[in-house]
């Protein structure tokens, strides 16, 4: 492998309407971008991304009447980056108190991939904070292990399998200009996915020093937590049902997060919850097809 370059933070801090800070939540910097004013939406990026990939939903929703607010989670772009706390009730403790230091006592939670597991997860952990969260791309936590019972869902998340090995994949993510992230890019969205920028700025995210180790980790807990105590009472913390009206949206092309895997999801929610099934979709719907996603927010939000 090629020797990798690095890649400033400041490369993240791409101009548009929105306003850059930093906020400090649950003991770490969580770089954000920010429009609007209104009811306040939370939006949670995924892997391999950053917080840019929520663009065409920020402006949209600001238009609509919210405060939006799309962080770099933890680890990634322009937030910390420190050693710990890549387990999921940290990662979701980091985005309440995001919400609190931003002056408010509920939020929307709209997430992605991972971002859309911690949307779970922050329903289940921090309900008083939420108001209705949006899943993209993502089921129910307790999803998983009977999704990796099946040979199908097993075989389609074999990525995580070499994410598992220690220094390697960060090697790999980033060799080669990033030629790797770009890979997932094309391997995962739908028909046209990514356009030029998309990929050249997730290029240039994933190059900045120390991200690919923390968005790695977030994988590496996920799978060697699953026999250890703190597996154990993520998941019996999970089982607390969600409360909160819940929008599910899942590409139908999506190739590593299946439909069967995802679907389902909904016996775990006691309030309004409803499925929306995007086809010709992979597993970036937020920016396959923005003006859809970013409709379908507004109009949960505004029930």
């Amino acid at each position: 492998m090629s020797s990798r370059r690095l890649v400033e933070e400041s490369a993240v801090l791409v101009g548009g309407p929105w306003t850059h800070r930093d906020i400090s939540a649950n003991g770490i910097r969580l770089h954000v971008a920010q429009l609007g004013g209104g009811p306040l939406v939370v939006l949670l990026h995924g892997f391999p991304e950053f917080w840019w990939s929520w663009r065409h939903q920020i402006t949209g929703l600001a238009a609509a009447g919210f405060r939006v607010v799309a962080p770099d989670l933890r680890g990634y772009g322009a937030s910390d980056k420190p050693p710990r706390g890549y387990d999921a009730p940290t990662l979701a403790a980091d985005i309440a108190g995001l919400v609190r230091a931003m002056g408010e006592r509920t939020a929307t939670i709209v997430g992605h991939d991972w971002g859309g597991h911690l949307a779970w997860t922050l329903a289940a952990l921090h309900a008083p904070l939420v108001n209705r969260i949006v899943v993209l791309s993502a089921p129910h936590p307790l999803r998983w292990l009977p999704a990796f019972a099946g040979r199908r869902q097993r075989h389609a998340s074999q990525y995580m399998a070499r994410f598992q090995l220690p220094w390697h994949p960060e090697r790999w993510l980033v060799a080669d200009d990033a030629r790797n992230v770009a890979g997932l890019l094309h391997a995962w969205g739908g028909p046209g996915f990514p356009d030029a920028e998309t990929e050249r700025r997730c290029r240039d995210a994933m190059q900045i020093l120390s991200a690919p180790h923390c968005a790695l980790e977030y994988y590496r807990w996920a799978v060697r937590s699953v026999p250890r105590a703190d597996g154990r009472r993520f998941r019996t913390a999970m089982t607390a049902p969600i409360s909160v009206p819940t929008l599910h949206i899942q590409g139908e092309l999506d190739p590593c997060v299946l439909t069967e895997t995802a679907a389902g999801s909904g016996e775990h929610v006691t309030a309004d919850y409803e499925w929306k099934l995007m086809a010709g979709v992979g597993h970036f719907p937020h920016q396959e097809r923005p003006d859809d996603v970013t409709n379908a927010i507004v109009q949960w939000c505004a029930q």
